[in-house]
């Protein structure tokens, strides 16, 4: 199509510098991903913050221990697991145009579902998204979790920011 097709989505506000919108059918699977992106990220933040919180090791440092069972059956029950269940979510998507888990779509046992409350979800989603990348930034550069890096940039704003962070860069990277 060479038409931007009209969108019904309350985040749409037109803009679309990549012409993304331009397929009615690619939209509303872009949309689809967004929110699923945007879910991820959110329970990520969360789990970021709340291991912080209770003093567990480093969310970044989390490949590397051990846990009940070997990583590699490990990985091959979670492969399989979320496999399932994001095959079940696509097809229930097409069928239903509605995300949903397993059998029931739309998924809304809480009866949340309203265009005000698709529009929170969508910015609360992008703006987690952000502050995952941010974590992972500073988890690069820093070699510390987020609520390290703020504290200490509270006890010392001047010593401890962006700026010093990155000229300090060679001292933090692996191998130097």
């Amino acid at each position: 199509m060479d038409t931007k097709c009209q969108s019904i989505f309350v985040t749409d506000f037109g803009f679309d510098p990549l012409n993304l919108g331009n397929s009615p059918d690619r939209l509303k699977w872009f949309a689809e991903g967004e929110r699923i992106n945007g879910r991820w990220a959110m329970a990520a933040v969360a789990g970021i913050l709340g291991v912080d919180l209770l003093g567990r090791p480093a969310w970044f440092e989390a490949g590397a221990l051990d846990y009940w069972m070997p990583a590699k059956p490990l990985l091959a029950i979670e492969f399989l697991t979320l496999g399932f269940l994001e095959l079940k979510r696509y097809q229930g998507w097409k069928e239903t145009g509605s995300s949903g888990f397993l059998n029931s779509f739309p998924f809304d046992p809480a009866g949340l579902d309203s265009p005000s409350m698709r529009l929170k979800e969508i910015k609360n989603g992008r703006l987690a998204m952000i502050a995952f990348i941010g974590f992972v930034a500073q988890a690069t550069v820093t070699r510390q979790t987020p609520l390290q890096n703020l504290t200490a940039h509270l006890s010392s704003p001047f010593d401890n920011n962006i700026l010093t962070s990155v000229a300090n860069l060679p001292s933090t990277l692996p191998g130097a």
